[in-house]
């Protein structure tokens, strides 16, 4: 089941953006619980930021947000999660499934992601789903604990493909 964030869902969220199977992979690198708010907090006040709920415990969460005037028609995905022991289970495909659905009944006739080159698991995931690699941003992401930078792929998928 799918729902806005809460700021009850602080701990959760904090727990699994900094997994470590997760983290390398979302916009921040690893910081403390208490440094945390200058990423839920923006994620809460955006009011597209969605959890994704099994059996009334949060298992994944992402990020749907509506582009404005010309390109009202699309829409960007991001920050986009599993738990690490949901993985593998089905969740990214029930999650991604249902966002996507969603989003083509609110008028969206395009979804765009960007996905890290050093993440072969997410680009397969994203191609099974239909996306298409449509560019590269080359040494866009930098990670701390890299010396270098990580090309970012991005994907984009149409409603009638």
């Amino acid at each position: 089941m799918r729902r806005l964030v809460a700021p009850a869902d602080y701990d959760r969220v904090y727990d699994i953006y900094m997994h470590e199977t997760v983290v390398p992979f979302l916009g921040f690198d690893p910081m403390p619980r208490e440094a945390f708010s200058k990423v839920f907090d923006p994620l809460f006040e955006s009011g597209c930021f969605y959890l994704y709920e099994v059996d009334g415990k949060v298992m994944g969460f992402y990020k749907a947000q509506r582009h404005v005037g010309r390109t009202a028609h699309v829409a960007y995905l991001g920050t986009l999660a599993v738990a690490p022991e949901a993985q593998g289970r089905g969740v990214a495909v029930a999650m991604m499934q249902d966002a996507i659905s969603r989003l083509w009944k609110a008028g969206i006739t395009r979804i765009e992601l960007t996905v890290e080159a050093d993440n072969p698991r997410a680009i397969a995931f994203y191609e099974r789903l239909g996306f298409v690699h449509e560019g590269t941003q080359r040494a866009a992401y930098k990670r701390a604990s890299d010396s270098g930078y990580v090309n970012e792929l991005m994907y984009g998928l149409l409603r009638n493909d």
